[in-house]
Formats: C-alpha cells, sequence, structure tokens
C-alpha cells in the first residue's frame, strides 16, 4: 500500500506521499527548491472512482446486451471499459483498504497485509497494461476498417478478436506479475516506460494517416461538387481537432505518470525530480479521469450503443 512498510511499491507505493487536505501547496525541500504539491482528497479520488467504475459498468452492459454490438470492434471496446474499470476498482479498493488501516477499523496480519498489498498491486498494473493494449488494438481495428475496408470482415474475424483478447489479458497478467515480483529493478520500469512510448507511437501513427486518408477523401468529393476549397479545409480542421484531443487526452492523463517511472530510474536523488515524486497521488487520479473519460471518446459515440443504454438504465 502506499506508504506501507519498509518496501515500495511499484505501484502501491511508488511514492510515500499520502492524501491530504484539497489544497495546492509549497512543499518546502530541505535540499533543493520549493515544490508546488497538488494534493488530492481521498474523497475526491474514491468518488472519481465510483463514477469510472458506474461509467464502464454500463458500456460492458450495454454491449452484452445489444446483440446488434457483438462485433469485434465493440468487443474491444468492450474490453477496454473492463479494463479501466479494473483500474477504478483496483486504486479505489487500494484507497480504501489504506484508509482503514491507518483508521485501525482494519486489524490485519503483517503477513496478510503484505498478500493483498501484492494482490491489488497486481491487479493494477495488469489492468493498465491491459487498458493501454486494448486502446492500441482500437486504434489498429479502425486502421484496418478504413485501408482494408473491402477486406476487413475477412481480416478481423471474431475468432481472431477473441484470440487477441485473450492474448491481450494473458500478457497483461503475467506481465504485470514479473513487474510486481521485480518492481525494484530498473529493468521493470524502463520496460513500462517503453512499453507506454510504443503505444503513443502506434497510436499516433495510425490517427494521422487515418486523418490523411480522410482529409484526401473529402478533397476528392469536393473535386466531384466543384467545391475544392471549403469541404476539405472546414472537414481537415474539424479531423486535426478531434485527432488533438483524442491524442492530448491519453498523453495528458497516462503522461506523467510513465514521466514519474523515467524520472525514477533517471534521477531518484535529485531534488527537481523529488518534486515531481511528490504529485503521485496526482498522476494516479487522471489516469482515474482517462478511465471516465474513454466511455465518451470511443462508447457513447455510438448512437446504438447509446440507445441500448437508455434502455439498460430505465
Amino acid at each position: 500500500m502506499s506508504g506501507q512498510g519498509p518496501q515500495r511499491r511499484l505501484l502501491g507505493s511508488l511514492n510515500g506521499t499520502s492524501p491530504a487536505t484539497p489544497h495546492f501547496e509549497l512543499a518546502a525541500n530541505q535540499t533543493g527548491p520549493r515544490c508546488l504539491e497538488v494534493s488530492i482528497p481521498d474523497g475526491l479520488f474514491l468518488s472519481l472512482g465510483l463514477v469510472s467504475v458506474v461509467e464502464n459498468v454500463l458500456v460492458v452492459a450495454a454491449i452484452a446486451k445489444n446483440r446488434n454490438l457483438h462485433s469485434p470492434m465493440y468487443y474491444f471496446i468492450g474490453c477496454l471499459a473492463v479494463s479501466d474499470l479494473l483500474v477504478s476498482v483496483s486504486n479505489v479498493l487500494e484507497t480504501a483498504v489504506m484508509l482503514l488501516v491507518a483508521a485501525g477499523a482494519l486489524a490485519a496480519q503483517a503477513a496478510v497485509v503484505q498478500q493483498l498489498d501484492d494482490i491489488i498491486d497486481v491487479l493494477i498494473c495488469g489492468s493498465m497494461v491491459s487498458s493501454l493494449c486494448f486502446l492500441g488494438a482500437i486504434a489498429v481495428d479502425r486502421y484496418l476498417s478504413i485501408f482494408y475496408a473491402l477486406r476487413y470482415h475477412s481480416i478481423v474475424t471474431l475468432p481472431r478478436a477473441w484470440r487477441a483478447i485473450s492474448a491481450i489479458w494473458v500478457a497483461s497478467v503475467l506481465s504485470s506479475t514479473l513487474f510486481i515480483a521485480y518492481y525494484n529493478h530498473t529493468a521493470v520500469l524502463l520496460c513500462l516506460v517503453s512499453f507506454f512510448v510504443a503505444m503513443l507511437v502506434l497510436m499516433a501513427v495510425l490517427y494521422v494517416h487515418m486523418l490523411a486518408r480522410a482529409c484526401q477523401h473529402a478533397r476528392g468529393i469536393a473535386r466531384l461538387h466543384k467545391r475544392q476549397h471549403f469541404i476539405p479545409q472546414g472537414f481537415g480542421l474539424k479531423g486535426a481537432a478531434t485527432l488533438i484531443i483524442l491524442l492530448g487526452i491519453f498523453f495528458l492523463c497516462w503522461g506523467p505518470f510513465f514521466l514519474h517511472l523515467s524520472l525514477m530510474v533517471l534521477c531518484p536523488q535529485h531534488p527537481i525530480c523529488g518534486c515531481v515524486f511528490q504529485n503521485f497521488n496526482l498522476f494516479l487520479t487522471l489516469i482515474i479521469c482517462n478511465s471516465i473519460i474513454d466511455p465518451f471518446i470511443y462508447a457513447f459515440r455510438s448512437q446504438e450503443l447509446r440507445k441500448t443504454l437508455q434502455e439498460v438504465v430505465l
């Protein structure tokens, strides 16, 4: 758990600071500069986690209920919702257990707490890895649907989609177990950071290529209608804005956490890096926020899914 015990976990205890009062403060660093620390109250962290849980449960329920959504694309979206759900549940569970132990309401032996800590940390790490994998899988699926439209249904079949989904879950569980078992090795942190950079580059390349193809298609339509200037320009600006929002949210929500991991390798003892480490709880909160935003980007934009959601809720 965060700040529990002498050892520092990869995800549960990368930073010894705990959530405190809701305000910005300049923390005096004895060996260096004054640091801006953003304290996240426990109530806010738990509330965001619960909102994410409700949203992603609704997405999974809607996809399971409507047979029209039983396609590879929506299965990837559903698995992303499950991953985001696990991210939120594991972080909320860790925070709740940590608060109960600190308050003395949960009395347990040190060995039991240690085992629970291992399980939660594996769950957190695995859900994060699977969430990033399914974001990449969704990008690949959309790329194939645009550039191989005529062969898409023969390339992305349900058996292949299920094999890809199974491989992602198995790889996520195995990698997270290894990461937590060897959390104090530099290679583990480098692997996680490299994985994030690879997913960011993959998504950026695929979505930029898709935007270029869409603009090219729009220009062709515009030439047919003899309006070469207006349609492509407006479409290109809208597409670029969508691309910036999509990649920007991904980088903003996940980037600080992996920056934290990078600095643990590059400058673990430097005072300026220490200022970044003090905001670890903020970085986890941003990941929870990403779990809240993902349904709006990938799921709620579907009219069919929105209609099913209304049926589920009502």
